[in-house]
């Protein structure tokens, strides 16, 4: 009998101790749970703080006033212009059309001569198309604010386009690849500071030449 009650009583203090220790176990693994889920709720904060921030940039002042010009310039310069002027030696003609999501197209034909002496005499050679300048092109426009080398503000058209007809190679020659001075007054003429610093005029017009 004295055994029976040892037996007894030992297997209660063994299932006392199983008992305390899942007691143990299961409180530490709630204790990890929460713990992860803080974790879990601390980093999901922390990415909303992080997308909620406002970009920071290197030129605040620029990056406003860069959106002052496109607020006040951006939807007046949308639509085609174009030029053409001529001199004794060369004739030049441009349209360009500024579209509303930033594209660029356009169309440009450009001839030269020369005058040259025969037989004693001066004449003027026929007129010749400059190559790898002319044709039809697209690509991208956009107005920004940008310091000069001095410091002074300044607006400026950016423009980069590639003809339409590739050369040899399959390379597409850049039409425009410039970062340029415009003045506009809100009319029908924009003064650009490009290839041959030229007022266009609104609207469409086929060259002369």
């Amino acid at each position: 009998m004295e055994l029976l009650r040892s037996l007894t009583s030992g297997d209660t203090i063994f299932a006392k101790i199983r008992v305390y220790i899942i007691d143990v176990l299961m409180t530490e693994m709630m204790k990890a749970k929460k713990i992860c889920r803080l974790f879990v709720t601390m980093l999901a904060l922390f990415v909303l703080a992080s997308c909620s921030n406002d970009p920071e940039w290197a030129d605040p002042e620029a990056h406003e006033k860069t959106e002052q010009l496109q607020k006040q310039y951006g939807w007046q310069l949308e639509g085609t212009w174009y030029c053409e002027y001529t001199n004794d030696k060369q004739r030049f003609y441009e349209r360009l059309t500024f579209w509303e999501d930033g594209t660029l197209t356009g169309n440009r034909k450009w001839q030269k001569r020369s005058l040259v002496t025969i037989n004693g005499e001066q004449q003027y050679t026929d007129w010749e198309d400059m190559e790898s300048l002319v044709g039809s092109f697209s690509g991208t426009w956009k107005l920004e604010w940008q310091r000069n080398e001095n410091g002074v503000g300044e607006n400026r058209l950016i423009l980069y386009a590639s003809f339409d007809e590739p050369d040899e190679q399959g390379n597409g020659w850049m039409a425009y690849s410039h970062n340029m001075l415009f003045d506009y007054d809100g009319g029908d003429t924009l003064r650009i500071n490009g290839i041959q610093n030229s007022e266009y005029q609104r609207g469409y017009a086929e060259p002369s030449f």
